[in-house]
């Protein structure tokens, strides 16, 4: 994949709002209704590592109005399993859904650990 200019980068965050936008309306989703926080779009839930989820949200091209831990907990009120799972996860085709369920949760669980890491640097001091 070639390197991503400043303007892909930008658009590719503009159309992921755009799209969870579109959710809340859209009777049945897939697993590719999902703006998935991956620079390249994940074909499935292996593909949605800690590197990959880390490098999209903590982007400098993303929210440059938030702080790198308001725009973590931002996306985990998205994927949040409590909300996520009562609110998109039904409306997902029932053969893809166990596939959604997974990706979500490993979302969940990275954006997590990466709001561990960043609570445990240096720079965010004791009180992080």
């Amino acid at each position: 994949m070639k390197q991503m200019s400043r303007e892909d980068v930008v658009k590719l965050f503009e159309e992921h709002e755009r799209r969870w936008a579109r959710l809340a309306n859209m009777d049945v989703l897939t697993w590719y209704s999902f703006p998935w926080p991956t620079l390249k779009p994940p074909t499935d839930p292996e593909q949605l590592t800690f590197t990959d989820v880390k490098a999209y949200v903590l982007s400098p091209h993303h929210s440059t109005d938030k702080s790198d831990k308001e725009r973590i907990k931002d996306f985990l009120r998205k994927w949040h399993p409590d909300r996520f799972e009562t609110k998109l996860l039904p409306k997902v085709r029932e053969d893809e859904r166990e596939k959604v369920q997974e990706g979500a949760g490993a979302v969940a669980r990275n954006l997590n650990q990466i709001l561990r890491t960043l609570s445990e640097s240096p720079e965010n001091g004791l009180f992080g």
